[in-house]
């Protein structure tokens, strides 16, 4: 479905990426372990066409998005759910996954767009109890779980997330979690970023670590888990599963 080749990206003369290949299938979730500053967050922003490559290519599903801007890339079904979940505080819930169907409204799909309400809503039972409320009182658990739901809003056929259990209650974590296994049980692919590796790992198909822009391993799921040098590097204490803490 995603297929990353000989990736460069950065910032004015920063050069973040050097050469990144990956590839993410129909129906996986994909984890990318590193530490902070490896270069996780530019490679999501460069695919999402929020950050234009400098080399290399991106395909998703056999077309290049090279240099399509951030909502073309949106609306041809890659979503990026943002580090800091970015949700627009003054409007309500509804109001929010309301503006993550954009392009169903657009063409006047509102069957498709109730349908994905509800799936939003039977996904995470409280943002109906909410629905009416402000964004910006919710709890940054729930505020999470609308960054989420407004994305799926538009029937993406990849997510992409960015440290998704920053600053959450481990017991919150875990349930987000949960939902991104139920989403790629029903057909969501999934690419993640995050600083609790272990847990990562847990619910991925495979992973590829990264240090300074570069892919300096890849492999499945239960073979990082196992592997020594990655146990030390991001397996410790700082990265001990939900189930552990």
């Amino acid at each position: 479905m995603l297929r990353v080749r000989n990736c460069e990206s950065g910032y004015g003369k920063l050069r973040v990426l050097k050469g990144v290949s990956l590839h993410v299938g129909a129906g996986e979730i994909v984890t990318i372990i590193g530490a902070n500053g490896a270069g996780k967050t530019t490679l999501l922003h460069t695919i999402a066409g929020i950050l234009r490559p400098r080399a290399g290519e991106i395909l998703f599903n056999g077309t290049n998005l090279r240099g399509m801007q951030a909502h073309a890339v949106a609306l041809r079904g890659c979503s990026l759910i943002p580090e800091g979940r970015r949700i627009f505080g003054p409007m309500t819930v509804e109001e929010n996954l309301l503006i993550g169907a954009h392009g169903r409204l657009r063409r006047r799909d509102f069957a498709g767009v109730n349908a994905a309400r509800t799936r939003v809503y039977e996904l995470f039972p409280v943002l109906h109890d909410r629905r009416q409320q402000l964004a910006g009182t919710l709890s940054g658990g729930e505020q999470q779980m609308l960054s989420i739901g407004r994305a799926l809003m538009g029937d993406p056929r990849l997510i992409m997330l960015d440290e998704p259990s920053t600053g959450l209650a481990p017991l919150v974590v875990k349930s987000i979690f949960t939902v991104l296994a139920q989403l790629r049980k029903s057909g969501t692919t999934i690419l993640l970023i995050e600083q609790n590796a272990k847990a990562a790992l847990r619910i991925a198909d495979r992973g590829y670590c990264m240090e300074t822009g570069v892919i300096v391993l890849e492999g499945s799921a239960g073979d990082l888990l196992n592997n020594n040098d990655v146990q030390r590097a991001y397996l410790g204490k700082e990265y001990r599963s939900i189930d552990e803490r």
